[in-house]
């Protein structure tokens, strides 16, 4: 299994992680109680249920780059380009935009 924290800004807003059956995003119970910075986007709304998803949930697979800067993310960290979440938990983790994705350690 392949976890990641979900950052909106500098608050923690949630959990993303994948396993054998999918993937998955569930906001941070205490982010629900005063989420400040709205939800992570139009498309994850806030809830306290676990989005669930066979493939990674387009907005944060849009946060993943693209062209020639995917590719030499790849070749330096020797990365799958098929496998979104290692992708997502690699290079996401100081994006242009106010959402980031830090690997959870445990």
């Amino acid at each position: 299994m392949k976890e990641g924290l979900v950052y909106k800004k500098e608050k923690l807003a949630g959990k993303i992680w994948e396993d054998e059956s999918g993937y998955y995003f569930q906001y941070d119970e205490s982010y629900l109680t005063n989420p400040v910075y709205g939800a992570a986007s139009k498309t994850l709304p806030l809830r306290k249920e676990a989005f669930v998803g066979e493939n990674m949930f387009p907005f944060f697979d849009g946060l993943i780059p693209e062209g020639w800067l995917l590719d030499i993310a790849v070749e330096n960290w020797k990365l799958n380009p098929r496998d979104r979440m290692e992708l997502l938990l690699t290079l996401c983790r100081d994006n242009i935009g106010d959402v980031s994705v830090v690997r959870a350690t445990k």
